[in-house]
């Protein structure tokens, strides 16, 4: 190939830097970012992340890799794990998936063969994608088997739910997800999954932060095989997966699927940034979990308060991060959606339980997730502030405009991370010796 003139090389580097430049200032300083999937890292965090590790290549386990140089990651991978196995109450913990949707591949594919059932919550009740035959579970073979829907509860239908467990014997039964307002009965599935020579795979990708924090139930406590999760949502880390056991034989197991089945290098630069935000969990978690879920109470409040019709208001709205609002009276999820982000408020259009899955492209609601704004600093009275601010734009009808500068405003006063080592003296330490090695 013949080389670019020099000059428009550097054009589409200026362009590149400068949208890079833009973007940040835009989501991180001038949004309100309420999707319930993301989260930010804090300062010293950010820095383990940005650390030679990011360059490195390590196939294998800790000490039995299949490349050379990797001793200090392997004693930060070990570390990790024993951190995390203390915060999870379990003796196994697999850190090498580099997403949730990869975590659930690992565990599917080592308890079922392609041909066998799964049962999987209905998407009604929070599933993900990579729960069903449209993803994860479709992609390795395995048949779907819904389990019913408890429209008065938003829940798993318990008795319904052991019926099907008991006659259709699934492999394995999927609860957890990415949508859902209230706990899933794994405690009450658990023996009915055993009897046939099942087990619960608890996807905790939305609420492993509630589980550290104690403000939700821990899945392995109450019967489940294994957890899977990703690492960034309501646990502040940088993107990617894991994996907690109950048991050690599939703990075994499910590690000699990960590599070299689905992951070959891990992403090495994740695991000391997972390790930091594991120890400021370990050490303000507990404030942070209650913060979140009192946040989330208060905005589905507010928002019923000013006029919005809020899921969930006969169960108390919401014993998660997440809030749903019903927005077709409103034009719908999809115009919705895009009406917030013109005014710098990100949310995300979402399936509400009486939506048929072809309504993904305009469903009935939007997903709102607190936990970015709670570790900003934000608390009970920003969100009434922020339901002010929904109410407004939406129903109101004010213009766009008025409302982005207000929301603007309010972001610049929450850009300091909040439950992080970054406030006290020994953080300040702690950021200094990595400014040194990075």
């Amino acid at each position: 190939m013949a080389p670019r003139d020099l000059s428009l090389i550097v054009k589409d580097l200026e362009l590149a830097i400068g949208l890079i430049s833009r973007g940040t200032i835009w989501r991180a300083g001038e949004t309100l970012n309420l999707i319930a999937s993301e989260n930010v890292m804090s300062p010293l965090a950010l820095k383990a992340y940005m650390s030679d590790f990011m360059h490195r290549y390590a196939e294998g386990k800790p000490f039995k890799r299949y490349y050379q140089g990797t001793r200090y990651l392997d004693e930060i991978e070990v570390l990790t794990s024993k951190v995390m196995s203390r915060l999870l109450s379990s003796n196994w913990v697999e850190l090498r998936p580099i997403s949730g949707t990869l975590a659930n591949a690992a565990v599917f594919r080592v308890l079922a063969e392609p041909g066998d059932k799964a049962a999987i919550a209905p998407v009604q009740a929070g599933a993900h994608v990579s729960h069903t035959k449209f993803g994860t579970l479709g992609a390795l073979g395995i048949k779907q088997i819904n389990l019913p829907y408890d429209e008065e509860n938003m829940n798993v239908d318990v008795d319904e739910a052991v019926k099907v467990i008991e006659s259709e014997k699934p492999r394995f039964v999927v609860l957890g997800g990415s949508v859902y307002l209230f706990p899933h009965p794994v405690r009450e599935l658990a023996d009915a999954a055993r009897s046939v020579g099942s087990g619960i795979v608890y996807d905790s990708a939305h609420v492993l932060g509630l589980i550290i924090g104690g403000k939700w139930r821990n899945p392995l406590l109450s019967g489940a095989l294994a957890m899977t999760s990703s690492t960034h949502k309501t646990f502040p880390g940088p993107q990617g997966g894991l994996i907690a056991f109950s048991e050690e034989w599939i703990y075994k197991r499910v590690s000699k699927t990960i590599f070299p089945w689905f992951v070959s290098n891990h992403h090495l630069h994740r695991l000391p940034a997972t390790l930091v935000t594991a120890l400021e969990m370990e050490a303000h978690g507990e404030e942070y979990a209650k913060q979140i879920v009192n946040n989330a109470r208060t905005l589905a409040e507010s928002l019923a308060a000013e006029g919005f019709n809020v899921i969930g208001e006969h169960l108390g709205y919401t014993r998660s991060h997440q809030v749903l609002v019903d927005v077709r009276k409103l034009g719908g999820g999809a115009k919705t959606a895009t009406l917030l982000e013109e005014a710098n408020i990100i949310v995300n259009k979402n399936l509400l339980p009486w939506d048929k899955p072809e309504a993904v492209g305009d469903p009935s609601g939007i997903r709102i997730g607190v936990q970015e704004v709670t570790r900003r600093g934000m608390g009970k009275s920003e969100m009434k502030y922020v339901a002010e601010l929904f109410r407004r734009l939406l129903i109101d009808g004010a213009s766009v405009e008025r409302v982005r500068d207000d929301v603007i405003e309010l972001a610049k006063s929450f850009r300091e991370v909040k439950y992080s080592f970054d406030e006290s003296a020994f953080g300040k330490r702690l950021v200094t010796l990595l400014d040194v090695i990075s």
